[in-house]
């Protein structure tokens, strides 16, 4: 089954863990085996080859690049410009698999269905991609954003961990402010997607306030199942089902799973399987009454391997695994299709319109 994954961190696993995406998944692995500057190293679970394996053809992919305050204890740069011009070296790189046929930007109606015409026809070589910004600590000024949506930045997350300059983030407090605002606002002058992923409780309450545009939460859990500020409760699930809204259902297993220790916990110990991610998903249809605002959006290799994904998950392409066991649990053919590929394609048509 076409799949379509709305949150790969693609650019930062070639850029700041040095894979090679156009690697075999096996030579990536074996580079790594004695490597331990990263916990996950040896353990990535995608790469093009293993995306065209699992009929992955359409992903948003991100820029990520945080700005941090002296004394924080996050990794980030020092400066806003720092970050910008991080996330143009992630722009180059995408732009440099671009030219070699690996990927393809969709940026509007036309791209994205000459896309899935071409996919669907047999033409899988090439894999769409939508630009998303995980944290906008990287836009210096409004001017930047219009600089940003002009190449092609169509989603963006106000805040990723911690505080942000345009917005506070998981496992911070606080709303938005007037500079988070403005961000907004030229959001939706320009049509770009706000993704609510990520944000605090009362940066998220107060974003959907001020923002009469587009929303999406690329990649988010039910806080029902695991109660943590970076899950959703059921009050916000509402919400964003009354936006009419997409939730992508997240592979990391702390978010899926009650009690995850890092460092401690493991996905066998845990029993964390692809079904857990099911239970996120009915979870949600049950909320909505329907199976219209959920998807994947599996955020793998997100700083984290096999060491913290579902047991029975080897490579991205084993989401391919995600549809019997949503039959399993009563869903129709139709239902299926939804989660795993129509939500998010009827989402970005209403968009694009």
């Amino acid at each position: 089954m076409f799949i379509v994954d709305a949150h790969l961190d693609l650019a930062m696993n070639a850029m700041e863990w040095n894979r090679d995406l156009r690697m075999p998944i096996t030579e990536i692995r074996e580079r790594e085996r004695d490597m331990s500057d990263k916990p996950d190293r040896g353990n990535n679970t995608v790469t093009f080859d293993e995306l065209r394996k699992g009929n992955i053809g359409l992903v948003v992919a991100t820029q990520i690049a945080r700005y941090v305050e002296r004394g924080s204890n996050l990794p980030g740069w020092n400066s806003p410009e720092q970050a910008w011009a991080h996330t143009q070296g992630q722009l180059a790189w995408y732009r440099a698999m671009e030219d070699e046929g690996h990927l393809t930007q969709i940026v509007d109606l036309k791209t994205l269905e000459a896309h899935l015409s071409a996919w669907h026809t047999g033409h899988r070589t090439t894999i769409g991609y939508i630009l998303s910004l995980e944290g906008a600590d990287s836009i210096v000024n409004l001017k930047y954003l219009e600089k940003a949506h002009a190449y092609g930045l169509r989603a963006v997350g106000p805040a990723h961990y911690g505080p942000g300059r345009y917005a506070q983030g998981t496992n911070a407090t606080g709303g938005l402010g007037q500079r988070g605002r403005d961000l907004l606002r030229e959001m939706e002058r320009l049509n770009i997607i706000l993704d609510v992923t990520h944000l605090c409780d009362d940066s998220f309450w107060e974003a959907l306030d001020h923002f009469s545009g587009h929303v999406w939460a690329s990649h988010s859990n039910c806080r029902t199942i695991v109660d943590h500020n970076r899950q959703f409760s059921d009050e916000q699930i509402r919400e964003l089902i009354n936006r009419d809204a997409v939730i992508g259902g997240v592979l990391d297993t702390w978010m899926m799973v009650p009690g995850w220790v890092r460092g401690v916990s493991t996905p066998q110990s845990t029993n964390c399987t692809l079904d857990v991610l099911v239970n996120h998903i009915d979870h949600i249809c049950q909320i909505a009454g329907n199976a219209l605002h959920v998807g994947i959006g599996s955020d793998l290799d997100g700083g984290y391997g096999k060491e913290q994904s579902p047991a029975d998950l080897d490579t991205i392409a084993d989401l391919q695994k995600i549809p019997a066991l949503l039959q399993a649990r009563g869903y129709n053919p139709s239902d299926i299709e939804n989660i795993m590929h129509g939500n998010w394609l009827r989402f970005l048509r209403r968009v694009w319109k």
